[in-house]
């Protein structure tokens, strides 16, 4: 999982992703050529820090976004959070202002009303506005991988796998997923007028819970706080019964992705979110097990196929 400890390494908070696209960029035009179909890649200023992959005559995409939660340096050593990273006192966080590299630690204060207050603590004033994200620990087992922003770079890794044997769909690379001011809107605007793509996978991580459990296979999304339009969630799960790929189904009443701004936007686009569960949510602990990941790339392959 050379690729995967790669992405991890670079850094790409909301706002902040356009190093996640130049090394998915980089990565597609050394690879390309051993896959099936070499895509055609779309980005540029008019679409932000997005990237898309197009292969063949498409009628399905796949998104996967590329940020991460993390921190921003306030006044003084005041943070202040990215999306909604775990808070847990020593917690290694890296970045780099005008000044060079910085490696410091999260410190948590509390007031009397149980209001925390966020700082780092580091032998110099870190410029103001500075990102922080965790620091990379990637560790990987016969069973599992454990490091920080597995949500999302292994979204992105498992799009990219699929991408290999890819002959006909669309890979979205968004921005913004865990900060809101979500760039699928326009992606979404533009597929959907040049292409005719209106069905999307939302290649992403989701959580371990009483209902889904390490082991059990890649995650079907039934519902979380958006609901899917249950005649192409049927359909979806019709195809993964035959597949006779290892699948769990998720019921949750919270939590949101990019299909949950596909389905407030304007377009007619049915969208279903498929991924790998992961513990330790938002923490630099993040774990997931590989046989569920695995059976993330086989599934999306079928029903990039199939759809």
């Amino acid at each position: 999982m050379k690729l995967l400890k790669q992405l991890v390494e670079v850094r790409g908070t909301s706002g902040d992703e356009k190093a996640v696209r130049d090394f998915i960029i980089n990565y597609v035009r050394k690879e390309q050529k051993k896959w099936k179909v070499q895509p055609q890649m779309i980005f540029g200023d008019e679409f932000q820090d997005t990237l898309m992959l197009v292969f063949g005559n498409p009628t399905t995409a796949i998104f996967a976004h590329m940020d991460s939660i993390g921190f921003t340096v306030g006044y003084g050593k005041n943070l202040i959070k990215i999306g909604g990273p775990k808070i847990e006192e020593g917690i290694q966080l890296v970045g780099s202002d005008s000044q060079g590299e910085i490696e410091t630690e999260l410190l948590v204060f509390e007031d009397e009303e149980g209001y925390k207050e966020l700082q780092y603590v580091f032998d110099r004033e870190i410029e103001r506005g500075t990102n922080l994200t965790f620091k990379p620990n990637f560790r990987e087992t016969d069973e599992y991988v454990q490091s920080p922003y597995m949500d999302n770079r292994l979204g992105i890794w498992s799009a990219l796998k699929v991408a290999k044997d890819l002959e006909n769909g669309i890979i979205v690379f968004s921005t913004y997923e865990e900060h809101g001011g979500n760039s699928v809107g326009f992606c979404g605007k533009y597929i959907y007028e040049k292409y005719g793509v209106r069905q999307a996978l939302i290649s992403d991580i989701t959580w371990v819970t009483e209902g889904v459990v390490h082991g059990g296979g890649v995650a079907v999304s039934m519902r979380d706080s958006g609901i899917p339009r249950r005649t192409f969630l049927n359909k979806i799960i019709e195809v993964a019964k035959k597949s006779e790929i290892k699948f769990q189904l998720e019921v949750e009443s919270a939590g949101g992705s990019d299909g949950g701004v596909l389905q407030k936007s304007d377009l007619p686009f049915d969208w279903c979110f498929i991924g790998a569960p992961e513990n330790y949510v938002h923490s630099p602990e993040e774990l997931v097990y590989k046989h569920d990941i695995m059976c993330m790339v086989k599934l999306y392959k079928v029903l990039m196929k199939k759809l």
